[in-house]
């Protein structure tokens, strides 16, 4: 079985839970994009942890898991989320961690390229993570970055270095005016972060092809929602890579399988990081009361979320553009503060309103169309199943469920590894 846990909206929706939640019925957790641009706030019997890189079902002690082939690794910021886990007492070792020897290693200059870009943009900036996630995807599709197969072979790498540097250094040097970088610090920055995995280094499409061909179940776990998917997403507010789960197979390194199924994680309200349209948007009391009950602050960067109601015209293109055939609503609790509930129904367009999902200037230019269903004002944390649920609460669940025409399985109601529902 390849089972796809993605996101519905603007990333930040929960799937970390999820996978955290779901991966015990399952052999194999593999991440196939991203870096260490947005994290995943994973609470369970272990404690709290947020993931940057490593795959949430890390915090299992029988799972596997996989750093595909469509990642940008920035080894020394996983040097230290390791330690960071191997200090609460999980062990990590070469058998329950698997790092592609085909996944791109993001440098320190990408991130210097990163700020420095953001810097000169100014007001016009797209929100960048400044984590350089856009550098680094952009000298992997010029055939101008290292990988982490390289680590196994230092003196091609060494050889290689400074030519990258001296192509480097016409833009951080020549274009913005930053100090040289040196390749003599980013061969040493590599052998003190970089072969501290070379034992973790391997073919990962081997290991999958082999483990499937015996009868093992995995999970694909995505980074960010399909609104930041780089060619279906709100562009150029987005992140580099694919979000969307029909690239699981590709940047998990199994090209030739078939996914399963797909599980769409989605939050009962919106929340959103970074620049860009977000047509929901709440502003003012009305906001900083749903930020603070909901606690949206990026697991990543620490920033303060936009947030805003419901937003269905965005959820129903993330669930068509992601192939969901079932949906996880997150943070169902967080809305019990609430007496009345904003769903954004529809958009407004230039006069018109439309329930369709725009691009482009029709979405920056689009407004909201809100709707108020009842709330039901009590704590709903302890309910394990949908009859315990107030009425309210069922009848919003089954509101949204017609709204964005999917069947919503799972509904969690607390951060808790057991505080979840299922719908049957």
């Amino acid at each position: 079985m390849l089972t796809a846990i993605v996101g519905i909206n603007w990333g930040d929706e929960g799937k970390g839970r999820m996978v955290d939640l779901l991966s015990k019925d399952f052999d194999i957790v593999a991440r196939y994009q991203g870096g260490n641009n947005a994290g995943h706030t994973v609470v369970n019997d272990k404690g709290k942890f947020i993931l940057n890189l490593l795959p949430s079902g890390i915090l299992r002690d029988d799972t596997v898991n996989v750093m595909g082939q469509g990642m940008v690794i920035d080894v020394e910021h996983l040097y230290h989320e390791v330690k960071r886990i191997t200090d609460a007492g999980i062990e990590i070792t070469p058998d329950r961690l698997k790092i592609s020897d085909r996944a791109t290693i993001c440098m320190p200059y990408h991130k210097q390229m990163d700020c420095l870009e953001e810097d000169r943009l100014g007001d016009a900036k797209f929100g960048s993570t400044r984590r350089g996630i856009a550098p680094v995807y952009a000298d992997k599709y010029m055939k101008k970055s290292f990988r982490m197969g390289d680590l196994l072979h230092m003196d091609d790498v060494k050889r290689r270095m400074p030519a990258i540097i001296e192509w480097k250094n016409l833009t951080v040097h020549g274009g913005y005016k930053a100090d040289e970088i040196e390749a003599e610090e980013m061969i040493k920055w590599l052998e003190t972060y970089g072969l501290a995995f070379k034992d973790y280094i391997c073919d990962t499409t081997e290991y999958l092809n082999n483990a499937l061909d015996n009868g093992k179940t995995v999970i694909f776990e995505a980074q960010l929602g399909a609104l930041r998917d780089i060619d279906f997403g709100i562009y150029p507010y987005t992140s580099s890579s694919n979000t969307i789960a029909a690239y699981a197979p590709i940047g998990a390194g199994i090209p030739g399988r078939k996914l399963s199924n797909t599980i769409g994680i989605m939050k009962a309200y919106s929340s959103c990081v970074g620049e860009g349209p977000f047509t929901c948007e709440m502003f003012g009391e009305e906001g900083d009361k749903l930020r603070t009950a909901g606690a949206e602050f990026g697991a990543a960067t620490g920033r303060p979320r936009r947030v805003g109601g419901f937003d269905v015209p965005a959820s129903k293109f993330g669930i068509m553009a992601q192939g969901a055939d079932e949906i996880a609503l997150t943070k169902l609790d967080v809305l019990s503060c609430f007496e009345s509930i904003p769903v954004c129904v529809k958009y407004e367009v230039n006069g018109v309103e439309t329930d369709k999902f725009p691009s482009g200037e029709d979405l920056v230019n689009a407004k909201p169309v809100y709707e108020y269903v009842p709330g039901w004002g009590c704590d709903i944390s302890g309910c394990r199943s949908f009859s315990e649920l107030p009425k309210a609460a069922q009848d919003y669940i089954i509101y949204l469920q017609e709204k964005v025409n999917a069947k919503i399985k799972y509904v969690s109601v607390g951060p808790g590894r057991d505080e979840y529902l299922v719908i049957e």
